[in-house]
């Protein structure tokens, strides 16, 4: 059966129940415990400032925002935005004691309020799970978002064939969201040029097939 790339249905970006309260264990389970390598480094690659400023869209059980905290001093800020209900609640019990890192529930495919507020926009595995019009205004939130010079910085499959992977990658894929599909054959870096980015740097994991991709908004800080 061919996969519409316009159906909002076939999305599994919104992780819920039980998936949700183990979100954790299992993305360490399903990588063979090299999960915790590899998003340290990864934190480590967004270059994070003490005082920086961060938007971090899909905030999960904010493990990732607990290491961006390693990097943060009390004159930071960092703003967390999910909805899932059981991803919330982790992620607000973990932040209780921080007073400048907020988790608050909010879709990230609605046009937000901020602007120009942010040094850094961060998206971890969640902009390959929607259509491609909802992708576009989660990449105009965050070029809304960002200060001249901020980066916008995505975690995500990187782009290739996957027709032609090796056949783990094809079954991996088999039980991927169905839009990464769609989302692995873009020129990612094209769409971002044309939302007004430049100053492109990108960190390679998981052989290429992972990247952290830092896009630099048109302007000066």
């Amino acid at each position: 059966m061919t996969t519409n790339y316009n159906d909002r249905s076939v999305s599994k970006v919104e992780v819920t129940g039980s998936e949700a309260r183990h979100y954790d264990f299992f993305m360490n389970m399903i990588t063979g415990g090299t999960y915790p390598f590899f998003i340290r480094r990864a934190v480590k690659e967004m270059r994070i400032q003490p005082d920086d400023k961060i938007l971090v869209l899909g905030a999960g059980t904010g493990r990732n925002i607990s290491l961006m905290n390693n990097y943060l001093s009390e004159g930071a800020r960092v703003l967390g935005l999910d909805i899932g209900p059981e991803m919330l609640e982790q992620a607000q019990h973990r932040f209780a004691d921080h007073p400048y890192i907020s988790i608050e529930d909010q879709r990230i495919d609605e046009q937000l309020p901020y602007q120009g507020e942010f040094d850094k926009v961060f998206i971890s595995f969640v902009l390959h799970g929607f259509i491609q019009e909802d992708r576009l205004k989660i990449i105009a939130n965050a070029q809304r978002a960002l200060r001249p010079g901020g980066e916008f910085i995505i975690l995500d499959y990187n782009e290739f064939d996957l027709e032609h992977s090796p056949w783990l990658v094809r079954f991996v894929f088999k039980m991927e969201c169905p839009l990464a599909t769609d989302f692995v054959g873009l020129d990612l870096q094209a769409i971002l040029k044309e939302q007004g980015f430049d100053g492109f740097r990108t960190h390679p994991h998981y052989l290429g097939y992972v990247r952290l991709l830092a896009a630099r908004k048109k302007g000066e800080k």
